[in-house]
Parts: C-alpha cells; structure tokens; sequence
C-alpha cells in the first residue's frame, strides 16, 4: 500500500480563489504535483483558516503565493474538482491588483511529495490554447472571454 505525506489528498478541500485579469490575461502559479502531467497553472488560492472568510483567504493567498495585495470586487463562480487523489469545492472571485510587485512565493503547506509552487505566469487565451489539455485550470478561459460576470 502505498503512503503519501500530501496534505491535499483523500479529503475534501475548500479553496478560494482569486481571478486576477489584466491587458487581455489571467495571471498563473505553477503547481509541481499536480495533474496527470505532474503539474498544473491555476489561478491563486488556498484553504481558509479557521474563522477566516473566503474573501480573507483569497488576499493571504494572493501575499503568500505572488506578493500581491489585492482587492476583491466580485464572485466569479464555483467549480468542483473530483478525480482519484483530490477533492475540492473551489469558490472564484475576481480580484484587482492595489500593490506589490510580482514574486513567486511558497506553497505554506508544501513539503517533498506534495504540490509545490514552481513558476508563474501571464497567460492570454491563445497561449493558454497552446498548452499542453488537462495542463491549466478549466476556470481560465471563460474568465477571459468575459463568460464569468462580475
């Protein structure tokens, strides 16, 4: 049987998630671990702390992962991740940069064999089209065709 020390496995996970739009792209991290690649671009966001609101976790993972403060505006939607490993009930928010200048950061709850933060990213819909399929999350392009409305 095999053992995993990865935090995000076989629970169900919340994680609030900032949309973070400018000049025409989505602003990425690079998650080592994850994906049938072994790894996958995804918007910024994480897992609220006890008696923390979504809204709060989305600006800790903003500093955290890209040193970025930002505001939230609006709720952007909801997307629910199933496959063999992970679980999780993400919750969208458009976001608006206020200040910071962007820095790869770390992932608090990474270790050796669970996702890392490895690269970010400014991605347009035809870059995103040239990525790998099943490499970046779904969220990604209706946001930049303005199908999520803030």
């Amino acid at each position: 049987m095999e053992t995993t020390t990865n935090p995000f496995q076989g629970k169900v996970r919340i994680r609030a998630c900032g949309l973070l739009l400018e000049n025409s792209k989505i602003l990425l991290v690079k998650h080592r671990g994850l994906g049938k690649l072994g790894y996958y671009w995804s918007p910024p966001g994480g897992g609220p702390e006890f008696g923390e609101s979504v809204q709060q976790t989305v600006l800790r993972e903003f500093m955290e992962e890209v040193n970025l403060e930002v505001r939230v505006d609006s709720f952007a939607g909801f997307h629910e991740h199933i496959d063999e490993r992970f679980h999780a009930l993400e919750l969208f928010f458009f976001v608006e940069r206020i200040s910071g200048e962007l820095i790869l950061g770390k992932e608090p709850e990474g270790t050796e064999s669970s996702p890392a933060l490895e690269e970010l990213g400014w991605f347009s819909i035809q870059e995103l089209n040239k990525l790998p399929e099943g490499s970046y999350h779904s969220i990604c392009i209706p946001a930049l065709e303005g199908r999520l409305k803030p």
